[in-house]
């Protein structure tokens, strides 16, 4: 193809040939967003770039003083291309790059490193790297349909795409173009164009694109760059701009792509030209290609868990590095889920928590597993419920029903008005003095029992010491001898119940021990019902 070049680019493509740029990077300065034109292979381009800056007959200008410009030169000054073999391609060097000579010549020369990109484009956009790129694909054996490619690149082509640009701005401005830095096709962009078409020839016409649409591409491939030779190109910006580079906890490099992009956007071009070249330094090294990554975006898998047991933890129970329970609720759900799913790992939510020696009852509480990574993600109803079926043939002490994948926003259904929903619960209740049934009866009658209860002891390890209002909407009893009695209660959610019973040495008022006027306390407690409408049912 013959670049779509202007003759405004001239003087432009020229400079940017002498300052070191390599063609893709000339390309992007002449804000050519003609994709094909990338995707051609380097040296077609690099050939085409020096026709174009040595070609006086097909391109001729209509100004006539650029026109005697160029006539004027001599012919020692004109641009030549030796299209003739030179040693460097018998070597087999792909990369050829155009250099303007001191003299006003031209020649293909064995590929220099790009001052801008650092090799980027040049040698990692070929068929050899979009092989490397789909043989880690395919190992990984994911299930997709569509792959997202993203590109991570060094921060410091930030620095130099701001030198360059600088570097070539006043050409721009001369020829009258209504353009911008902003208008400048990024590398990241141009990777994308080029290699997009190539993995996607290499994983056998899967669809690959480059900008993510959460709801329909999942499927993550990210290649990164670094260039360590050039890493202090950033660090005068911390002088220049310091509140921009604020060290986290989580990053060891404060010299990030966003904080350098915000420090040069708030440096002058003077600063910046005392500090930095114009053009870019040549490095003697290209980009380092770090590994490739595949990452899928998490599923969600949503139902509603019984536990039968009064000796399983809902989450694994560990003190002081030593495990206390064999398992766990989440460990016995999450294990046939985990190899189905072929996830790298989980997140486990639940509509509140029982403890250890609590049974949850009835129609069960609602609970959720963001599996991550997973490298099959597709699953029929008729799998899922075979998946379900795993879960409660593996174990006597839980059943889950209701299982389905649920997308990421369905979540927050669990937890929407947490504290409004309410919980009904079942308790043995002992008591110190001797009863009857007259007793206890007034209970009954007791409605809206507004309660204060303070951080209970046996969590205070946990969780921070507040008082907490609570509501217990509705009591009933059935009398079992004199010291015992069932007591099944109907509470706002979060509302303790052990401490409701035995007071918590006071800190739950008022309590069972005051209103019956003895001491009591609780045998058994059971869960009967977590009143929160999700995930829907599915039909057996």
């Amino acid at each position: 193809m013959m670049l779509p070049l202007k003759e405004n680019d001239r003087p432009i493509v020229k400079k940017l040939l002498e300052a070191g740029c390599c063609a893709r990077c000339v390309l992007r300065f002449c804000f050519l967003e003609v994709q094909s034109a990338y995707r051609q292979p380097y040296e077609d381009t690099a050939k085409e770039l020096l026709a174009f800056i040595n070609d006086e007959e097909t391109n001729v200008t209509k100004d006539s003083a650029v026109q005697d410009q160029l006539t004027k030169d001599p012919p020692s000054k004109k641009i030549k291309l030796d299209t003739a073999k030179t040693d460097v391609q018998a070597e087999g060097d792909s990369a050829l790059v155009p250099t303007v000579t001191e003299e006003g010549g031209a020649r293909l020369v064995k590929s220099d490193v790009c001052v801008v990109c650092l090799g980027v484009l040049q040698e990692f956009c070929d068929e050899a790297y979009a092989t490397k790129i789909s043989e880690v694909v395919k190992a990984e054996n994911y299930q997709f349909d569509t792959m997202v490619l993203s590109v991570s690149l060094p921060a410091q082509l930030s620095v130099r795409e701001h030198s360059c640009w600088l570097h070539v701005k006043k050409e721009v401005r001369k020829k009258s173009m209504l353009l911008d830095k902003d208008d400048v096709i990024k590398v990241k962009d141009a990777f994308k164009w080029i290699m997009q078409g190539l993995v996607s020839k290499e994983l056998g016409g899967v669809s690959v694109v480059t900008k993510i649409n959460r709801q329909t591409e999942q499927f993550e491939v990210g290649v990164g760059f670094t260039h360590p030779e050039t890493d202090s190109d950033c660090h005068f910006l911390a002088g220049a701009c310091s509140d921009c580079f604020s060290p986290t906890k989580n990053k060891a490099n404060v010299f990030t792509r966003m904080a350098v992009a915000k420090a040069i956007g708030k440096v002058s071009d003077e600063k910046f030209l005392k500090k930095f070249p114009c053009p870019p330094t040549r490095p003697a090294s290209k980009c380092v290609a770090q590994d490739v990554q595949c990452l899928h975006v998490s599923v969600f898998v949503a139902g509603r868990y019984n536990k039968f047991s009064r000796t399983l933890p809902q989450t694994p129970w560990v003190i002081d590095g030593e495990r206390r329970m064999e398992s766990s609720v989440e460990e016995l759900i999450a294990a046939p889920l985990l190899s189905s799913f072929r996830a790298k790992g989980f997140n486990f939510s639940s509509s509140g928590r029982e403890d250890v020696d609590v049974r949850t009852l009835g129609n069960g509480r609602p609970f959720a597993l963001e599996l991550l990574n997973p490298h099959r993600a597709r699953f029929n109803k008729a799998e899922i419920r075979q998946l379900q079926e795993t879960i409660n043939q593996s174990s006597d002490k839980i059943r889950v029903r209701d299982l389905q994948i649920v997308s990421r926003d369905a979540m927050g259904h669990m937890k929407e008005g947490e504290e409004d929903k309410t919980k009904s619960y079942s308790a043995l209740i002992w008591t110190q003095k001797a009863i009857d049934k007259d007793d206890i009866t007034f209970l009954e009658e007791t409605k809206e029992l507004k309660l204060a209860q303070k951080t209970p002891l046996r969590v205070l390890h946990r969780r921070p010491l507040t008082v907490r209002e609570r509501v217990i909407h509705t009591m009933s009893t059935r009398f079992l001898d004199a010291h015992h009695f069932h007591l099944v209660l109907r509470t706002q959610a979060g509302t303790y119940i052990k401490e409701f019973v035995h007071g918590d040495f006071g800190r739950t008022k008022p309590n069972l021990c005051d209103l019956l006027k003895t001491d009591t306390d609780i045998l058994e407690l059971d869960v009967e019902s977590v009143d929160v409408d999700w995930p829907p049912p599915v039909p057996e």
